[in-house]
């Protein structure tokens, strides 16, 4: 049964924006320990895919916090909400901490889908519960 659904759209160029105005402090606030080392990965051998990078996670925690129903308010944390990607390349979410247990206290589960163009990148979420 589904418990929320979420999406989310945000324009690269703010990020980008952004990105260069706090520097990698942006970054490492909203990315967790696994997608920043993928985001620096990116970022060093073609900085707008890194960005892109950047933005495809930040609007699918955005949707993901959509579907939980409680926005950015604890337990959801930037950091504690990682977008991951199986070997297939399908993209997952990894939960971390006081998340991590909320959510499995809940019994639910996530599907989550990323894409992105030249100037926008989206995400939707679909949050389930576990029969």
């Amino acid at each position: 049964m589904i418990y929320g659904i979420g999406t989310d759209i945000c324009d690269i160029r703010r990020i980008r924006d952004t990105l260069e105005r706090r520097g990698e402090r942006f970054a490492e606030k909203v990315l967790g320990p696994h997608e920043i080392e993928v985001f620096r990965e990116r970022l060093a051998r073609v900085p707008a895919r890194g960005v892109a990078y950047l933005a495809t996670r930040f609007s699918a925690k955005e949707a993901f916090s959509k579907a939980i129903g409680m926005g950015m308010r604890m337990p959801m944390t930037w950091r504690d909400c990682e977008i991951v990607k199986a070997s297939s390349g399908k993209p997952g979410i990894q939960l971390h901490g006081a998340l991590a247990r909320w959510f499995d206290d809940k019994g639910l589960r996530a599907h989550v889908t990323v894409t992105d163009e030249t100037e926008y990148a989206a995400a939707f979420v679909v949050v389930e519960t576990r029969d």
